[in-house]
């Protein structure tokens, strides 16, 4: 035990879990895209049922109005997202995921749900509570305002 230190066995742990990510069904299909879009194509799914426009990516995601204007032509040109237009101001162009998309969050929401149910396996309940606990501590003695 005293030659284990805290950040090998966290780059240890972090190592397995890429490389179960890398062998999990989906894989191959989320690396298709880009971290940007996948965090669009979460926020949207999130957020299905809203009417979410470009301003509201800038905002949300603190992105300059020209490179998410790219971004989104870019994610239409994928299929990943459409514009459309909303009634009574020809201007406004709400975001809305396409089936492409949509079936591409499923797949990397099951995949992530995959990965906790197997690090959490044979935990406790309080177990999973102290866990949680530490990483809290030590994100706190780390100076983040998470904690």
């Amino acid at each position: 035990m005293k030659d284990k230190t805290i950040g090998m066995e966290l780059r240890s742990l972090n190592n397995l879990i890429k490389r179960y990510i890398e062998n999990s069904k989906h894989f191959e299909y989320a690396k298709k895209i880009t971290g940007t879009n996948g965090w669009i194509i979460a926020y949207l799914a999130e957020n299905e049922g809203k009417d979410i426009y470009q301003k509201d990516l800038e905002e949300k995601f603190t992105i300059t109005r020209s490179t998410i204007s790219k971004v989104i032509t870019l994610m239409e040109q994928k299929g990943l997202i459409e514009r459309e237009a909303v009634a009574g101001d020809a201007r406004l162009k709400k975001l809305i995921l396409t089936p492409k998309a949509k079936a591409l969050h499923k797949a990397i929401v099951e995949d992530l749900k995959d990965i906790e149910n197997k690090l959490m396996e044979g935990f406790t309940e309080q177990e999973k509570e102290n866990l949680f606990l530490y990483f809290d501590k030590m994100k706190k003695n780390m100076g983040t305002e998470e904690a």
